[in-house]
Parts: C-alpha cells; sequence; structure tokens
C-alpha cells in the first residue's frame, strides 16, 4: 500500500468528520486531497481492514430472508483473490468490464477486484433490455461481461469478442464461483494514477444514445468524501441506502461514502417494495443512517410510521425533491427530519443539507465542502439569484467528471467557461440556500430514474397506427411523475381502447420495466413553426392538471391500470 496517499486521503476524510456538525467550519477548512499515485482497495479499505478487521463491512438481507454478512477482512481478502482470478481469465489494467449484477455479495466483491487490477467498470442494471446492453458493449468497448446467471440469456444474441462470466452456473460461461480456489496475496502490476479510469456510467440524455460519464481513480473515491459528509455517516455505524444496482447512486451510497467512513452497508433486497419488512429491518438491525428515494418516502409515510421505534441518527433523500408533507409527517412520527442533496451521475454530492443545518422546506441547502457552485444566468452567463447551477472549476474539485466517453465536443459544452454546467435550474436565497427548480431540458424524473422522451419516442413511432408521439411527465402521487404518451394517429387508425392498449404492450416489450409509458392520450401535437414538437406545452398541461387521485380520464386517455393482465408481468 502506499502510505504517503493513505495518509493524505484519510487527514481529509478525518477533517470531515470532526467538523460533521459544523457545515461551515468544515467547508472552510476542507480542501480535496490528491494523492498520485492512488488504488482505493488498497490505500483505504484494507487500512480500514487492518484497523478493524472484525467490523461488518457488508451486511445483505435477501428478498427470501438469506442473509450475507462480510468483515472488512473478509471482503478484503475475497476481493484479492476475485482480482487474483479475473486477471487469470484475461482481465488486464484498462479492460472495460460490464458488470451486471444484482445486490449480491459478488457485486462488492467485483469493485474491490476491478479497482485493484484497474480495470474500467460499466456498471450495468438487470433492467436493461437486451437492445440496451448491445449499445453499452459497443460505445463501451467492452472486454468482460460478469453476470448474474438470471440475466446471461440477454447476452445470447450480442456479438462480439468478451470474456463470458457468469454468477451461478450457466453453460458457455465461466463460473464466478471458480475465483474462491486463487490466492488471497494480490500483487498489483505497477502504481495506478489517480485520473486512470475507473468507472462509465450510462446516463439518459436528451437524444437517442445515453451519455458516457467517465469517473476516476479519484473522482468517485475521494470524491465521495462530500457525499460521506452530506449523509453524517460516523464509523462503525449502520448505513441504509435504497438504491438498484447499476445506478450512480448504488455506488454514492452503497459502496464509496459508507466505506469512507469505516461504516456498515446494509442492504434489504426487495423485489417488490414492502413497507412493513423494510421498517422491521431498520429497527432489528439498528440502522443508524438512511437514504432512499422520495418515491420510498412517499410510500413509507403510507404506514404506521409511530408504530415504529426506528434507530436512525440521519434521514436522507435525493434522487427528486421531496415533497415538504412528507418531510412533516416523517418529523411527527419519528422527531427527525430527512434532509435533502443534491447530485448526479457526473458528479458527488454538490450541495446538501448536512448535520448541523437548519432544513427549510423546499431548500436541498447549501454547497458542501470542497465545492463552489454558481447560477448562471443563461443569457448572460454571469451569477444571478436564479439561474443554470453550476459548479466552478477553478480550484480543480475532484469529485466531478472528467468528461464523457464518446464525445469530445458533448464534454467542451458541460464545462465551457471555467464551470461544469449542470443542466438544471435552480434558485439562492439571502443565506445561500439553494432550491431545485427544473431540468433546463426534456429529461425527466419517474421515480428515481431518468428518463430520456427521445428513447422512449422513438420505440413508440414503431408501431404502425403511430405517426408522431411526445414523451412528458405526468404527476402521480407516488411517483411523483410517470412517462405518459400524447400520440398522433397514422391515417386509417382509429383511437380507442383496443389500440391503447396495442401501444402500451408494444412499449412494453421493446423498453426496460423502469422506462416504460404508463399513460397515453390520443391527441394532436402542439408544434412550432418549424414543426417542432413542443413537449413543453404538453408539460404544461400535465402540471396544470396535477395528480390525479380520483381516477379521472381526459377524452382519449388510457392508463396501463385500464387493462388488467398488462400492468403485470
Amino acid at each position: 500500500m502506499s502510505q504517503p496517499a493513505t495518509e493524505t486521503f484519510r487527514a481529509a476524510r478525518d477533517l470531515l468528520l470532526r467538523h460533521r456538525t459544523d457545515p461551515e467550519a468544515a467547508r472552510q477548512a476542507f480542501t480535496w486531497p490528491r494523492p498520485d499515485p492512488f488504488n482505493w482497495a488498497q490505500d483505504h479499505f484494507d487500512v480500514a481492514a487492518g484497523q478493524h478487521p472484525d467490523r461488518c463491512a457488508l451486511w445483505v438481507i435477501d428478498d427470501d430472508g438469506t442473509e450475507t454478512r462480510l468483515s472488512y477482512a473478509e471482503l478484503s481478502r475475497r476481493s484479492r483473490q476475485v482480482a487474483n482470478w479475473l486477471r487469470a481469465q484475461g482481465v488486464h489494467r484498462g479492460d472495460r468490464v460490464l458488470v451486471m449484477l444484482g445486490n449480491r455479495a459478488e457485486l462488492w466483491e467485483t469493485t474491490l477486484a476491478a479497482i485493484r487490477l484497474g480495470a474500467v467498470l460499466i456498471p450495468a442494471t438487470p433492467l436493461l433490455a437486451e437492445t440496451d446492453l448491445a449499445d453499452r458493449i459497443e460505445r463501451g468497448r467492452v472486454a468482460h461481461v460478469i453476470a448474474d446467471a438470471a440475466e446471461t440469456g440477454k447476452f445470447a444474441r450480442i456479438g462480439g469478442h468478451w470474456t463470458r462470466i457468469s454468477v451461478g452456473q450457466v453453460a458457455g460461461w465461466l463460473s464466478y464461483a471458480d475465483s474462491a480456489h486463487a490466492g488471497a496475496e494480490f500483487e498489483p502490476d505497477g502504481p495506478t494514477r489517480a485520473d486512470d479510469e475507473l468507472l462509465l456510467y450510462f446516463t439518459s440524455g436528451t437524444t437517442a444514445t445515453p451519455k458516457l460519464v467517465r469517473h476516476t481513480h479519484a473522482s468517485y473515491p475521494i470524491g465521495h468524501l462530500s457525499t460521506m459528509y452530506w449523509i453524517g455517516v460516523q464509523p462503525g455505524d449502520v448505513h441504509l441506502n435504497i438504491s438498484s444496482p447499476g445506478w450512480a447512486k448504488h455506488a454514492w451510497s452503497n459502496v464509496f461514502a459508507p466505506w469512507n467512513a469505516q461504516a456498515t452497508v446494509l442492504v434489504v433486497d426487495q423485489s417488490r417494495f414492502d413497507a412493513t419488512r423494510l421498517l422491521a429491518a431498520i429497527v432489528r438491525c439498528g440502522v443508524d443512517t438512511f437514504c432512499a428515494p422520495p418515491t420510498v418516502w412517499r410510500m413509507l409515510i403510507q404506514a404506521d410510521l409511530g408504530a415504529w421505534r426506528v434507530p436512525i441518527r440521519e434521514a436522507l433523500a435525493a434522487g427528486e425533491p421531496l415533497n415538504p408533507e412528507v418531510i412533516e409527517q416523517v418529523r411527527r412520527a419519528w422527531g427527525l427530519t430527512v434532509r435533502d442533496g443534491f447530485g448526479q451521475t457526473e458528479t458527488t454530492a454538490l450541495v446538501g443539507n448536512p448535520p448541523g443545518t437548519e432544513v427549510r422546506p423546499g431548500s436541498m441547502g447549501r454547497p458542501l465542502p470542497g465545492y463552489t457552485v454558481v447560477l448562471e444566468d443563461p443569457v448572460t452567463g454571469e451569477p444571478a439569484e436564479q439561474g443554470e447551477l453550476c459548479v466552478d472549476l477553478a480550484d480543480r474539485p475532484v469529485g466531478v467528471t472528467t468528461g464523457y466517453g464518446d464525445s469530445d465536443d458533448r464534454t467542451a459544452q458541460a464545462v465551457r467557461n471555467g464551470r461544469y454546467h449542470t443542466g438544471d435550474i435552480a434558485a439562492r436565497d439571502g443565506d445561500g440556500r439553494i432550491t431545485y427548480i427544473g431540468r433546463a431540458d426534456d429529461v425527466f424524473k419517474a421515480s428515481d430514474y431518468r428518463i430520456s422522451p427521445f428513447e422512449l419516442e422513438s420505440v413508440l413511432i414503431q408501431h404502425e397506427a403511430v405517426a408522431e408521439a411526445a414523451v412528458v411527465p405526468s404527476p402521480d402521487p407516488v411517483r411523483l411523475a410517470v412517462p405518459k404518451a400524447y400520440v398522433a394517429l397514422a391515417a386509417g387508425a382509429a383511437p380507442g381502447p383496443d389500440l391503447a392498449r396495442s401501444i402500451l404492450a408494444h412499449a412494453r416489450e421493446r423498453l426496460a420495466p423502469y422506462k416504460r409509458v404508463r399513460r397515453l392520450e390520443f391527441a394532436e401535437l402542439p408544434k412550432t413553426v418549424s414543426g417542432k414538437i413542443r413537449r413543453v406545452q404538453l408539460r404544461g398541461l400535465e402540471d396544470a392538471r396535477g395528480p390525479v387521485t380520483d381516477g379521472a380520464r381526459n377524452p382519449g386517455e388510457y392508463w396501463e391500470e385500464d387493462f388488467p393482465g398488462l400492468k403485470e408481468r
């Protein structure tokens, strides 16, 4: 291990831990550590394993009740074995490895092993369809795939020369279980540079193809010191985060932030959300810090929260704005204030309400230690009280993406004028608190997932009866919003329930479940003079209507709930 790298990183971490409830002192005193070379698995995780070998690092509760607990020492050893075995299968420094695993111990073993090897991880949610995977393998230049046995069928028709590794026995795939026979002493083949690639995330944009976000051995492992600080997680805590593997938030709060603090990562895996089971786990497992997307919070308050004596010290929400009434209901039930925060796949936590701050309804807080945030006027480019939320790059904040792996032009656009541009609009009050307003483009959140209208529309117009389509968010009392398609029909097609069902079924068969169109309305699409569809006008109609709780429908509108057997697979 590199002792100077370890000392530099941990000194910065310890400073944030000391100022846990004094955000202003933390902002004033903190500077980003910049060790180079730096390998987080060796320079931090192995050190943590040496200090507290028996402390639980990972605690996974499966959907069937089975539990897996691994200590820091056990995960350190297992990840070294996996690294040795992967190297023997041809995984080398710089190779790109697509990992599509659920919430199981092998996911965390693989993550640490890849860091040791200097391989580049491409996380992939098991929700992805075959077309999504083919795109990731091609544009990501994937050399190796590690997948759950149950998901390997999705790769059967995808060509290319890439190693196939299965967690579970599958004919024609290497068995991950064989890694148990590898040696536990690992020797790196050379130093890991801090600016070497570590992660590539595919994230939806306004075009048909997702963006390819690049992170390094510094930007996420070190950058998530800001996330650790926002969460308020402490050494020895049990931290529970609700997030699906394959998304950046999973790495935020199920890997780097809690393990930076030497805490326990608790995962309660659920194929279908069950508030009672989750609350029971929170009590039984002694959860100290709990982070969940607003969708989960909105589901939780439908349970009798006051009946549960939870041990939670810090409660957090991220991914989308959290309704003030939800915060108030949690406060009444538990005496806790749910704290909001903001960041992107391209960054670590940028803005938040850390412990020790007064939470004002609607505000997501102030800039976190290490970040200078500017709200840029879209016309003048000057700082403003309301504008695009940007990060000042003058002091080179560690936790910002190094760019997009497949587009130099997109990278240049994102970091123009010495600032990283988030594409999100916000406002700042006189006390420096920042309130989120919305996206500058048409991408929207449905539950905790970002949806690109263009991707969904491209599928819809493949239906023979659809001439044009526009997808916008439709307010929903539980998910915040769901994808709704306004559809203009081809000549000769007649609107009605049978056609609506056919179009919804067509989209379901071709889209990953989290992207599916849940509502449809036959309508003439509003357009600009130049012929461009005005989604903003359709969004305005949906926003004015608000969440529908009485089952009312517009003329020509149909929901998936209207068709028994269609909604659930």
